[in-house]
């Protein structure tokens, strides 16, 4: 199988089971998003969907948390990974945005990584899901999957991931694309102890079929 078949193979699986695939964190607007981005990086997207809404109630616009003191701020936060930093990068995101973008969160990766919290990976989340815009956000689901699929090849960077996913992928789907990644990732082709066995791409997977050819050595040498 040619690197353009796979690629094809795993775009039609995903068309046809995956049609609709989005964000799992909950949100109204950008700014919503934003920081619940910001707060999701080395956290579940459940716990973040937690926390959350207590958040919104009190900041329910940039100007009032631009407003926040870490002490206001961080009881909110406490319950998530590292709270310390994100209460920090909150507080000074917000006060960026109003006081250099008008209160509104720009759309273009190089304005979103000037803000506090903000890495390549959020800026490419944001920019594709509220404006669909052709950026592949990778997080350790992406890197893991699109390594196992065989989708990538010796990338040891999620830079080095992002640039030949996106150059493989039709850019119309790439923002959809980057979650059946994740979603795939998060549900069936795990960390440890991947679910081969209920996966439909395994016929198509450099990973799978390692592991079976492993599998029958060891068979033979017994």
């Amino acid at each position: 199988m040619t690197r353009k078949e796979r690629y094809e193979a795993v775009i039609n699986y995903f068309q046809q089971n995956v049609p609709v695939a989005e964000t799992e964190l909950i949100y109204d607007n950008p700014y919503q998003l934003l920081v619940a981005v910001i707060l999701s990086a080395q956290c579940t997207d459940k716990r973040v969907n937690i926390t959350t809404p207590a958040i919104f109630e009190k900041y329910p616009e940039v100007n009032d948390m631009s407003k926040a003191t870490f002490d206001e701020l961080f009881p909110y936060i406490k319950s998530i990974s590292y709270p310390n930093n994100k209460t920090k990068h909150l507080i000074g995101m917000a006060q960026k945005l109003v006081n250099e973008f008008g209160g509104k969160v720009p759309m273009t990766v190089d304005e979103l990584i000037q803000l506090p919290g903000v890495g390549r990976k959020t800026a490419n989340v944001i920019t594709s899901v509220v404006d669909a815009q052709p950026n592949m956000a990778v997080d350790t689901h992406v890197f893991r999957v699109s390594a196992r699929l065989g989708l990538t090849i010796n990338a040891k960077t999620p830079l080095a991931v992002e640039r030949q996913l996106v150059q493989y992928i039709p850019t119309g789907l790439i923002h959809k694309a980057h979650h059946w990644l994740i979603l795939h990732g998060r549900y069936t082709c795990i960390a440890r102890n991947p679910k081969c066995g209920e996966c439909g791409l395994k016929t198509v997977c450099k990973y799978y079929q390692a592991q079976q050819k492993k599998s029958q050595k060891n068979t033979i040498q017994q």
